[in-house]
C-alpha cells in the first residue's frame, strides 16, 4: 500500500510542478508577476486528470508563486486566476496595454478589406 502511496504523491507532485510551469510561463514580465491567469480547455483537463485534483494542485502551484489562488469552472474550462490585490502602477500600465489593444482592433475593424 506504500508503494502505491508513494507513485501517487509523485505524480500529484509532478501535477504541480507542471502547473507552476505553466502559470509562470503566462504571466507577463511587465506586470511584475501580478494578473496571472491560466485557463485549462477540457481537453487539458482530460490530459491533467482528476478535476478534484486538478484544482488543489493549481491552488498549491499558486501558493508557491505567492498568488492569491482562485479556481472557476465555466463550461468544460478551469479558469486558475491570482486574485492578489494589483500595486496602482501596475493597474494602471495593464489599463493603458488593455486600452491600446482596444483601439488597435477597432481601427483594424475599420481598414477597408480587399
Amino acid at each position: 500500500m506504500a508503494v502505491r502511496d508513494e507513485l501517487a504523491r509523485r505524480r500529484y507532485e509532478k501535477l504541480i510542478d507542471r502547473l507552476e510551469s505553466m502559470m509562470q510561463d503566462s504571466l507577463k514580465p511587465q506586470y511584475m508577476g501580478y494578473y496571472g491567469q491560466l485557463i485549462l480547455s477540457g481537453d487539458d483537463l482530460a490530459e491533467l486528470g482528476d478535476l478534484k485534483d486538478v484544482r488543489h494542485a493549481a491552488r498549491e502551484a499558486g501558493r508557491r508563486l505567492g498568488w492569491k489562488t482562485a479556481t472557476r469552472l465555466v463550461g468544460d474550462r478551469l479558469f486558475v486566476l491570482d486574485e492578489r490585490e494589483v500595486p496602482k502602477e501596475i493597474e494602471r500600465l495593464a489599463g493603458d496595454e488593455a486600452a491600446a489593444a482596444i483601439d488597435r482592433a477597432r481601427q483594424e475593424s475599420q481598414r477597408p478589406r480587399g
